[in-house]
C-alpha cells in the first residue's frame, strides 16, 4: 500500500469517528509534510523507525519544540492506526519519542 493510500484510510476512519473538520485540515497539513519528505508514491512497508527519525530530525531543525510535538504525534498515530488496521505487519513509529524540552531558565 502506497503512503497516500494510507492517508485517505486513515482520513476516513477519523471522519467516522467524529473528528472535527479543524482536526482533520491540521492532519491533512501533517500528512502533506511527510508525503513530501518521503514521497507519496513510497510503500509504507519500507518506511522505517530511521527514516522517520531523519524526518523529525529534520524539522526538529526548524520547528518549535510544540509544533514538533505535533507532528511527532501525528506520526506515531498514523503508523498506529496502519498496524492496528493490519496495513503493516510492524510499527515503524513506536519507538518515535518526542524530544526532550529545554528550559532556558535552568542555564545560569
Amino acid at each position: 500500500m502506497i503512503l497516500n493510500e494510507l492517508w485517505r484510510l486513515y482520513k476516513t476512519d477519523k471522519q467516522i469517528q467524529g473528528f472535527s473538520p479543524n482536526t482533520l485540515k491540521a492532519y491533512a497539513l501533517q500528512f502533506k509534510m511527510l508525503a513530501i519528505e518521503l514521497g507519496g508514491e513510497i510503500n509504507v512497508s519500507e518506511i522505517t523507525l530511521s527514516l522517520l527519525k531523519g524526518y523529525i530530525a529534520k524539522q526538529s531543525e526548524r520547528l518549535k519544540p510544540s509544533s514538533l510535538g505535533h507532528r511527532i504525534r501525528f506520526v506515531r498515530s498514523l503508523f498506529r492506526f496502519a498496524y492496528e488496521e493490519t496495513y503493516l505487519p510492524y510499527n515503524p513509529s513506536l519507538k518515535l519519542r518526542n524530544q526532550k524540552w529545554k528550559n532556558e531558565f535552568l542555564n545560569f
